[in-house]
């Protein structure tokens, strides 16, 4: 099967745009600035976080509704794969004392 590498500049744009917010959930970033860091146009921008908000991956901030951070379903997610790594390990020290026990 041959190597395909499919491009979609507005998936491409959504991603970097989280990508620009992490680290900033306090002080958040502005659509402007987000333009200007991607060199897009602000209604482009604009686009891409209705899109993320919609599926709660980013929010304005509550006290500045004019800047933005990441939402709390990108959080969750991390939290959820941090937990089900846990999960693994204790399982595989589980398995690694059941193999590990000598036989009488």
């Amino acid at each position: 099967m041959a190597d395909r590498q499919y491009k979609n500049d507005a998936q491409t744009r959504g991603y970097k745009v989280m990508m620009l917010l992490a680290g900033n959930e306090f002080s958040g970033v502005a659509p402007g600035e987000l333009a200007k860091a991607l060199r897009t146009s602000p209604g482009n921008i604009t686009r891409d976080l209705s899109v993320l908000q919609q599926l709660g991956l980013a929010e304005q901030l509550p006290h500045d509704t004019t800047r933005w951070r990441l939402g709390p379903k990108l959080i969750q997610i991390g939290l959820s794969f941090s937990r089900h790594l846990d999960e693994v390990r204790r399982r595989a020290g589980e398995i690694e004392q059941r193999y590990s026990r000598e036989a009488h």
